[in-house]
C-alpha cells in the first residue's frame, strides 16, 4: 500500500492518479469521436498566453493565501495540513513532474474531452467538484476551468491551457510546499 509519508510513494500516487485521467479522456474521447490531441500543436503564442494565464491564477492564489481571512482560511488549512507535508517532502523535480502530468491529463479530460462535449460552463462545473476539497476551493476551481475553457476557445490550442495549468500547479505546489515546511519548522522549535 502506498505511505503518503513516504516522497516516493506520494510522487507515485499523484503521478498515478493524474495518469488515470489521460486514460479516462482517451476512453470517452474514443466512445464519443473527440480526439482532443487534434487541437494541441506547439506553439509559442500557445505557451506565451499559457504562461500569461498562470501568472494571472498564481497571483490570485498568492493573494488568497496570504490574505487568508473567512472561507479562504479553511482552505489554506486544509492544503497546508492535507498536501502541505507530502508536497514539502518533495524535490522541486517532483513538483514539477506532479504538475505537467495533472497539467496534460485533466485538460485533455476536461478542456480537450469534455468541453466539446457538454460545453464550457458544464465541464468547469465538473472540473470544480473534481477538485472538491472545500466548498470554496470548488467554487475557485471551477472558475478556474473557465478561465482555461476561455483560454482554448480564444486560442484554438489546448497547448495554452495546458501550460497554463502546469505552471499554476507547479507555483502553487512550491508555496504550500514551503509554506509547509516553514510551519512544521516552527512547530517543532526550528527558526
Amino acid at each position: 500500500m502506498f505511505d503518503l509519508s513516504n516522497r516516493s510513494d506520494f510522487v507515485k500516487l499523484a503521478v498515478l492518479f493524474e495518469s488515470g485521467m489521460i486514460v479516462i479522456a482517451v476512453a470517452v474521447g474514443w466512445l464519443f469521436g473527440v480526439e482532443p490531441q487534434a487541437r494541441c500543436e506547439w506553439s509559442f503564442e500557445a505557451i506565451g498566453w499559457g504562461v500569461l494565464i498562470a501568472i494571472l491564477m498564481f497571483g490570485f492564489f498568492l493573494l488568497s493565501f496570504h490574505f487568508a481571512i473567512g472561507p479562504l482560511r479553511q482552505m489554506k488549512q486544509f492544503l497546508l495540513e492535507s498536501l502541505g507535508p507530502p508536497l514539502a517532502a518533495c524535490r522541486w523535480y517532483d513538483l514539477a513532474a506532479i504538475a505537467v502530468v495533472a497539467g496534460v491529463s485533466e485538460e485533455l479530460l476536461f478542456r480537450g474531452v469534455l468541453l466539446p462535449l457538454v460545453g464550457k460552463w458544464v465541464s468547469s462545473v465538473l472540473f470544480g467538484l473534481a477538485h472538491f476539497i472545500t466548498p470554496l476551493y470548488a467554487l475557485l476551481a471551477g472558475l478556474a476551468g473557465l478561465l482555461l475553457g476561455e483560454l482554448l476557445e480564444r486560442s484554438e490550442n489546448l497547448l495554452a491551457p495546458i501550460v497554463a495549468h502546469g505552471l499554476y500547479d507547479f507555483l502553487a505546489f512550491v508555496i504550500v510546499a514551503r509554506a509547509s515546511g516553514r510551519s512544521s519548522a516552527s512547530e517543532h522549535g526550528s527558526p
